[in-house]
């Protein structure tokens, strides 16, 4: 694959997840959605074609690709109208995370789940009071012979309702300098002691938020993922893929509501003349279409890089990509909703319920404000700002 061209593979596999999409698609997605019903179907349907699982190594029953043919998945799958959250977290943070530090044990027990879909797995680091920090982080883990003891709590945690475990970032003593460091923990969701509640969100998705409780959770030794020293360099291994997946994620939603926007524009006549003969309705949509191909491909650098073993450079295009993701898609979503007119606000037409989901591409994983510092301080060579 060179800069500009998908390698035939990763074509042929995003026209198949395409046409997985579309059997399912927007309205079913939606209608799911407002009746708080789940999209089980289209994920047990997409493991065992194995989309799911493209980037766990073969050995483990996956398809042995990268974070690219992931993203590949999920990029479709949004274009098609029925986005996946849950990949931006189970097999992209959490099966990376368990493929590169896990141990062989671990790995057995967990790869081939989230290579199949039968497995799902929540991430849980955003807390109250910290937010993405890792050095603000108040859970702690504490050893307790040859185990270890969880206590704290997490917030806007995706999916927990679903998941079979979640990967909880905690914070242990270093037994060199006492200081708390992050480590990663396997907590199985039926845990003693681990707890979760709604968050009530004005979002229409099937996936739901969560508060989580870590109240005493006893797990064994093998619960931790990697070293105990090291975690902060793991846990960023885990999300630059989900800075990757989730500028996939808002792309394939711009491109799902700007393909709803140029069918109408060219069916909805106006004094016997289609509303996409005008300007003022065509040049938004030309400029939604331009932009989120730019974000395509500084996604698609990102994930090259990812692929290729260059985090650091990933991590640079990660945000960017993200960043750029989040914006083009907002600019598509508000286009379309303008070009529909009254129409763009029901749900027949099913666009106006993307505008709330849109503006969560620029919050989440991570904010644009955050991007823009670490660029500025990272990339720029400028002083820390916080």
């Amino acid at each position: 694959m060179n800069a500009f061209t998908e390698s035939e593979e990763r074509r042929a596999l995003r026209a198949a997840v395409a046409d997985l999409g579309r059997r399912y698609g927007g309205t079913w997605f939606q209608r799911k959605a407002r009746a708080g019903e789940k999209t089980t179907e289209l994920w047990t349907e997409a493991g065992k074609l194995g989309y799911l699982g493209v980037n766990v190594p073969e050995e483990y029953g996956g398809g042995g690709g990268g974070i690219g043919d992931l993203a590949a998945v999920c990029e479709e799958l949004a274009a098609a109208g029925c986005g996946l959250l849950l990949m931006v977290v189970s097999p992209a943070i959490c099966a990376t995370i368990i493929t590169r530090y896990g141990t062989e044990d671990q790995k057995r027990a967990w790869l081939p789940g989230f290579a199949d879909g039968s497995v799902r797995m929540a991430f849980a680091i955003t807390e109250p009071d910290a937010g993405s920090n890792a050095h603000k982080l108040t859970t702690t883990a504490r050893r307790d012979g040859d185990g270890w003891i969880l206590d704290g709590r997490k917030v806007y945690i995706s999916g927990m309702d679903e998941a079979h475990a979640v990967l909880v970032v905690g914070r242990t003593e270093d037994a060199r300098t006492g200081k708390l460091r992050p480590a990663l923990f396997i907590v199985p969701t039926d845990s003693p002691g681990l707890e979760y509640q709604p968050i009530e969100m004005d979002l229409v998705s099937p996936e739901k938020q969560f508060t989580v409780f870590l109240d005493g959770v006893r797990l064994p030794g093998d619960a931790l993922v990697g070293s105990q020293d090291a975690a902060l360099m793991q846990l960023f291994a885990g999300l630059n893929p989900e800075r990757i997946m989730a500028a996939s994620f808002a792309i394939g939603m711009g491109r799902y509501a700007l393909g709803k926007a140029v069918d109408y524009a060219r069916d909805r006549q106006v004094w016997n003349t289609p509303i996409g003969g005008h300007q003022g309705v065509a040049h938004p949509l030309a400029v939604a279409k331009i932009e989120l191909e730019l974000a395509e491909l500084m996604t698609q650098k990102a994930a090259a890089l990812y692929d290729a073993g260059d985090d650091a450079g990933a991590g640079e295009a990660a945000n960017m990509a993200k960043y750029a993701a989040a914006e083009a898609s907002i600019k598509a979503v508000d286009a379309a909703v303008q070009t529909h007119g009254g129409n763009g606000l029901t749900a027949e037409y099913g666009v106006g319920a993307l505008v709330a989901a849109s503006r969560v591409n620029r919050i989440a994983p991570v904010s644009r404000e955050m991007i823009l510092n670490f660029v500025a301080q990272n990339t720029l060579g400028l002083p820390k700002s916080y």
